[in-house]
């Protein structure tokens, strides 16, 4: 049987962190969730605000961790430093210093996550096995040097996803990261009440350009406002600036149009040629987000063929565009599930995407509360309405306060539900349902509509 080969050793962890190891062990991953913990695993006693992660080593043990990183002594094997979140960093660093990959870093207010998700299919298409990515949205000051630190020391690729939500977080991440390639997906008003203007995002998510690698490569969204801002930044710290978009971006879609059974067929000029392609997710943004993957992927010389044979072939995401084709009497319902994020740029994009939807009899959006728009959010929220119209909603079910200068604006012009809970949205929701619908749920994530989409998924309609 062939051995696994170790993540790193006690030694090696020790050498990082400063710490001492309490006895010789390897470990095969990394984890500060207990929930988390597979045979072999390091597990990294975080502090945390509500509970120490001290209170789980025991049952991390149990669960088969190899190993610990803690700040105080356990019973059983560990590295012993004076503070677990710097040691995290501290490896996450030394995993950056020994790794020959060639790196890529994603940011964006919008579709950073599919985007990262799309990148990683496309270069693993390339190099099978040899691609290292930042699972689900681990993108923050602590799931940036997981994601480091889970590393193998033999990729050739590994795509890590960048996120903030005030000026400088974007800065700090990107200095850890040391991306060779810097993708920025989009700009919209997403943390506005943090940051004040779209200038002020522009800049933000223009961070991710400090931390550029020497003969770096921008890639920048051509059709973002601040469009020149992100580009002027990206000269001053590039060796090569790459646009993508519609127009005349280096990289744009040619044609595209709807694919049978979703998705786009789309043509696109590259670099280099051109290629005819398809994805498999709907909508005009994921168009934008495919053509950011190619010109990524073209940059570092790698097959935009087999690229596109991987777009095609991505299943959706939860919370992100999955889909659901959920029996109910006389037929069956799709159910979109956006409930992971919003903001005005998302909803719009995935209003359209229902907008565009064939073959259904009518158009219902579950639509939760946006967030952190601070004194933009009336306006912002009530700003939906032509999206909303324009997508041709039969039926709109709104959750809270936030989103009744929304219902103002469409009040007579669609069947509106203004409800106070999720739990309300999920009764009404299942009132108004009938074969043939097709749903959209999206909200900010604080909203919790994913329990709406898990509970409507299993039991779709109001008994009667």
């Amino acid at each position: 049987m062939r051995r696994v080969t170790a993540l790193w050793t006690s030694d090696e962890i020790a050498a990082a962190t400063g710490g001492k190891a309490s006895a010789s062990f390897e470990v095969t991953g990394v984890t500060f969730d207990s929930r988390e913990v597979q045979p072999g695993d390091l597990f990294v006693a975080m502090p945390g605000t509500v509970h120490d992660g001290h209170k789980f080593v025991e049952g991390a043990y149990a669960a088969g961790a190899a190993g610990a990183i803690v700040s105080q002594p356990v019973s059983g094997p560990h590295v012993l430093v004076a503070d677990t979140f710097a040691a995290l960093q501290a490896l996450g660093r030394a995993s950056r210093e020994r790794c020959k990959a060639t790196i890529f870093g994603v940011t964006g207010s919008v579709g950073k996550t599919s985007t990262k998700e799309a990148l990683y299919a496309a270069l693993d298409r390339n190099r099978p096995g040899k691609v290292h990515r930042s699972v689900k949205s681990y993108n923050n000051h602590t799931g940036v040097p997981l994601s480091l630190a889970r590393m193998p020391r033999d990729v050739e690729f590994a795509v890590l996803e960048m996120g903030m939500n005030n000026a400088g977080e974007i800065r700090a991440l990107t200095a850890q990261v040391r991306p060779h390639v810097a993708l920025i997906t989009a700009i919209a008003p997403a943390h506005i009440e943090n940051l004040g203007s779209m200038e002020a995002i522009a800049d933000a998510k223009a961070e991710i350009l400090d931390g550029l690698e020497p003969d770096g490569v921008a890639i920048v969204p051509n059709d973002a406002p601040h469009r020149d801002r992100l580009v002027k930044a990206a000269r001053r710290r590039a060796d090569r600036v790459i646009t993508f978009g519609t127009g005349d971006a280096d990289v744009h879609a040619v044609h595209a149009v709807a694919a049978e059974g979703g998705g786009s067929l789309i043509s696109a000029a590259l670099l280099e040629c051109e290629l005819t392609f398809t994805i498999s997710q709907p909508g005009e943004h994921w168009v934008s987000n495919a053509l950011g993957v190619l010109a990524a992927v073209e940059a570092v010389g790698a097959d935009v063929a087999l690229a596109g044979l991987a777009l095609a072939d991505m299943t959706s995401l939860k919370g992100r565009g999955q889909r659901h084709r959920v029996a109910v009497d006389g037929g069956e319902i799709l159910l979109i599930d956006e409930s992971y994020n919003a903001n005005p740029a998302s909803m719009a994009a995935t209003l359209a995407s229902l907008g565009a939807e064939k073959g259904v009899s009518r158009r219902i959006a579950v639509l939760g509360p946006m967030r952190e728009l601070g004194s933009h959010s009336d306006e912002l929220h009530a700003g939906l309405a032509p999206a909303v119209r324009q997508a041709h909603v039969d039926c709109l079910i709104l959750i809270g306060d936030e989103m009744r200068p929304l219902a103002e604006r469409v009040v007579g012009h669609v069947a509106l539900d203004l409800v106070t809970s999720v739990d309300e949205a999920t009764e009404a929701l299942r009132r108004a349902v009938r074969p043939g619908d097709a749903i959209l749920v999206k909200a900010s994530n604080s909203v919790g509509l994913a329990k709406l989409v898990e509970s409507v998924a299993k039991e779709p309609a109001c008994s009667t």
